[in-house]
């Protein structure tokens, strides 16, 4: 009976968290299509997308370490999009709220800046 060796582990750990790239990138999918509101369509693909994106760099980074290249490009990239798939989400949002699009739920008011409303100096 042959051991694994590091190299097939690594493999191994790639091809797992390929699956799990796979199970979150296609859960976002279906939130995409199925979901019903702008805002809920919004929410469900930036979260499970930057998973599977997140998972599918991590892959790429244990498998180009096993071939003695270290994984800075992918690095770089996985920082990115952790940092710029919410932000853009955001702003997404924001400016939905600024068009009042519709949604299932009822906004807050204070949710978009120009609507709020101006507060009255308290009165001792």
């Amino acid at each position: 009976m042959m051991g694994m060796t590091l190299t097939s582990m690594a493999e191994w750990l790639a091809a797992v968290l390929l699956l799990v790239a796979a199970a979150f990138l296609l859960v976002g999918a279906l939130g995409l299509v199925r979901l019903p509101d702008f805002y809920m369509r919004l929410h469900g693909p930036t979260k499970a997308s930057t998973l599977g994106v997140g998972s599918i760099l991590l892959a790429s980074m244990i498998v180009s370490a096993t071939h003695g290249r270290a994984g800075f490009a992918e690095l770089l990239i996985t920082l990115f999009v952790f940092l710029t798939a919410p932000v853009s989400a955001n702003m997404m949002a924001q400016a939905a709220l600024h068009l009042r699009l519709p949604g299932r739920a009822m906004p807050p008011e204070d949710a978009v800046p120009e609507r709020r409303k101006k507060n009255k100096p308290s009165e001792v």
